[in-house]
């Protein structure tokens, strides 16, 4: 027997660990493939809240997970939405800890016409249905705005058209915020610029206009997409301020022109919409002013003649005169007799009622009442020191009965009974307690033997699929994941659902794959 035992057939190739394996096919794929470019269906979205994005890209017969990182998400120009057919760009790569590869991607853009229009159309069935094209939640434009906020590209020709068209008809104060009018920049900055002039406050230091015009000249689906993503739409639905959407020629159509307020075939015709005509206006307000002024004639005029009708119906201020004057003369003439008559009758009356008020009889009469006065006066004293002395009496009597020592033994007395009522009710009081003590760990001690945590210590689990038991074996077999409570812990075995939504991180301690 050889002290060494020969190899068996296939025993000397390398050995490798699963790590070493992993990172040569994410070197190998990555390697190979570098940056590509795919096509294909969007479906699967995921947003977690961490920011980041998972999603897939399928075709008739297989799909490739993608991922899309919280940075990257925000400079993407289009928002993957599921059913939408894209065109990604990124790096394949792979990962490891669940042996899966995936596609980083950093760009994402519709592939063709069709798939615009038809998220367009996914898009304008959502919004409509939210109730934002109803046409009872547009607001009326002012007639004559003082301040005019615009949301364009500062260097194009529609501002230019704006300004001009505004200059000839009635010259207003105008905003300018410049935006993106297309690209990836341009859905973010068109709807941050309308929720920017809607928290500008009125009379501060930059005024808050009255009306916004949302321009833009005219151009493919492509270069106007920017004002048919849903962000820029729900921002000109919540706009406080009255908005005119003037984006593309009359043709072209943009959500934004459903959820407006109003809707301009062009960038000059929002301006025409914004104000009137200057000189119309001062001609319409000629115009009402000569009418006004005939109104007001021909009014005075009609009323001058009605006058003149009324009055040849009264009679004349002579004749209504007479019978005044008449019965004035007749009671002046009466007035003098009736005046001299009653004075004499009064002087007589007088003479009647001072003959019998003589000096004796009013001393005597007043001697009367002084001699009743002093007689009750004496009488009043006597009368008050009787009831003096009967109050005085009184009051004594109650002051002997009312003795400090005896109110004293009283009080002692009742507080002695209060302090033996105290006692006696702490001690029920500590009795019940001790008996409700005692019933509560009697319930505890009997929950915990009843408790199915004492059958887990005996060494059964818990099997739970999606936090509900399951009880029968058909529902494990149907389960996507099984989550195993024993005595020390909890076991989850399978996690395909986790697993895609987990792409890039590390499974969670004590889970089975």
């Amino acid at each position: 027997m050889d002290l060494l035992d020969d190899p068996t057939p296939g025993q000397n190739t390398p050995e490798f660990t699963v790590s070493e394996i992993s990172g040569a096919v994410k070197r190998t794929l990555e390697g190979e493939f570098g940056r590509v470019r795919v096509r294909g269906e969007v479906s699967r979205v995921i947003k977690a809240r961490s920011g980041h994005m998972y999603y897939d890209i399928k075709d008739d017969r297989n799909q490739l997970s993608c991922t899309t990182w919280k940075g990257q998400v925000a400079r993407l120009s289009v928002i993957p939405e599921e059913g939408l057919e894209v065109v990604v760009t990124g790096r394949i790569t792979a990962y490891g800890a669940q042996s899966k590869y995936n596609m980083n991607v950093d760009e994402v853009a519709v592939a063709g016409k069709g798939a615009l229009m038809a998220l367009l159309e996914k898009r304008k069935k959502q919004l409509e249905a939210e109730g934002l094209f109803e046409a009872s939640r547009k607001r009326p434009l002012p007639y004559l705005p003082e301040i005019i906020g615009v949301v364009t590209s500062p260097t194009g020709a529609v501002i230019r058209d704006i300004l001009h068209r505004l200059r000839d008809r009635f010259p207003r104060k105008v905003l300018i915020w410049p935006v993106a009018v297309q690209g990836e920049k341009c859905a973010p900055e068109v709807a941050a610029a309308i929720a920017g002039f809607n928290a500008l406050v009125p009379g501060g230091a930059l005024p808050r206009p009255d009306l916004i015009i949302v321009a833009r000249g005219g151009g493919s689906v492509e270069d106007l997409w920017g004002f048919n993503e849903e962000s820029v739409a729900r921002a000109a639905a919540a706009s406080d301020i009255p908005l005119i959407s003037a984006v593309g020629h009359e043709t072209d159509t943009t959500l934004i022109d459903f959820v407006s307020d109003k809707r301009a075939p062009t960038p000059t015709a929002a301006a025409e919409l914004a104000v009137p005509v200057r000189h119309e206006l001062i001609a319409w307000v000629e115009q009402q002013d000569a009418r006004m002024r005939q109104a007001l004639s021909q009014g005075l005029t009609r009323r001058d003649q009605r006058l003149r009708d009324v009055a040849r119906a009264l009679p004349r201020p002579d004749s209504l005169l007479e019978s005044p004057r008449q019965l004035v003369d007749t009671r002046g003439a009466r007035l003098a007799p009736a005046l001299m008559s009653g004075v004499q009758r009064r002087k007589i009356r007088l003479a009647d009622v001072s003959g019998s008020l003589r000096p004796a009889m009013l001393t005597r009469a007043v001697q009367a009442e002084d001699r009743q006065l002093k007689e009750k006066a004496r009488r009043l004293q006597p009368a008050l020191l009787r009831a003096l002395a009967t109050r005085k009496e009184q009051l004594e009597t109650r002051v002997r009965r009312y003795r400090p020592a005896v109110l004293e033994q009283d009080y002692r007395r009742k507080k002695q009974h209060f302090e033996d009522v105290v006692q006696r009710l702490g001690k029920v009081g500590e009795q019940n307690l001790d008996a409700a003590r005692r019933k509560l760990d009697a319930l505890g001690r009997l929950n915990e033997t009843l408790s199915y945590k004492a059958t887990l210590a005996r060494g059964f689990a818990v099997v739970r699929s999606d936090g509900a038991v399951v009880t029968d074996s058909k529902t494990a077999k149907t389960a996507s994941s099984l989550e195993i409570q024993f005595a020390d812990g909890r076991v989850t075995v399978g996690g395909k659902t986790a697993s895609k939504k987990s792409a890039g991180k590390p499974p969670e301690q004590g889970s089975l794959f």
